[in-house]
């Protein structure tokens, strides 16, 4: 997905909801920051969204242009909709969000998480596909070492959980140290 097509999405959704701020969480938040980030960390077709004031609206966002939605078969790409707490994020992640308002988004502000956010919700979920997006955003020097050690000590998670997710962080530093 490209920054066009979200900037496409934030106005569908913000049309079906009626809602003017659309919360971007999931890994295509990344073009909100970058708006021309490498390939590699924009290969999802799918925007995670929720409105920012009624998120109990996404369920109308995945209805209306969701996977296999009209939409998602006549662009090729789709909007989930997803509960506010769907990601787990640092504390404060709602005062960094990067806004996206332009003509493409119909004067409809679309706030995607800021990238030490997005990578810190990524090392909490854990996936495979996570890890390599936070890989590629340490190794193209996207985010800071030291911020994103800090937001991942701030999530609420369970001590082992929290335990796991510094491992993967450290693992990964260490991966893209030992390759510069």
């Amino acid at each position: 997905m490209n920054r066009a097509e979200l900037e496409h999405i934030i106005r569908a959704s913000s049309g079906i909801t009626g809602q003017s701020d659309i919360v971007v969480i999931g890994s295509q938040a990344v073009l909100g920051q970058f708006p021309h980030p490498p390939p590699a960390l924009t290969i999802s077709m799918e925007a995670d969204v929720f409105p920012r004031a009624r998120p109990d609206l996404a369920i109308q966002i995945d209805g209306a242009i969701g996977e296999r939605s009209m939409f998602h078969d006549t662009f090729g790409y789709y909007a989930r909709g997803v509960a506010e707490d769907t990601a787990k994020l640092p504390p404060g992640w709602e005062a960094r969000l990067i806004p996206i308002r332009n003509e493409n988004t119909g004067g409809t502000t679309g706030w995607c998480l800021e990238v030490q956010d997005l990578a810190a919700a990524k090392l909490a979920a854990g996936r495979e596909k996570d890890l390599n997006f936070v890989a590629i955003l340490i190794g193209k020097k996207m985010i800071s070492p030291d911020t994103l050690r800090l937001r991942v000590s701030a999530l609420s998670l369970a001590p082992d959980h929290q335990a796991s997710v510094v491992a993967r962080l450290e693992r990964l530093l260490g991966t893209a140290e030992s390759r510069s």
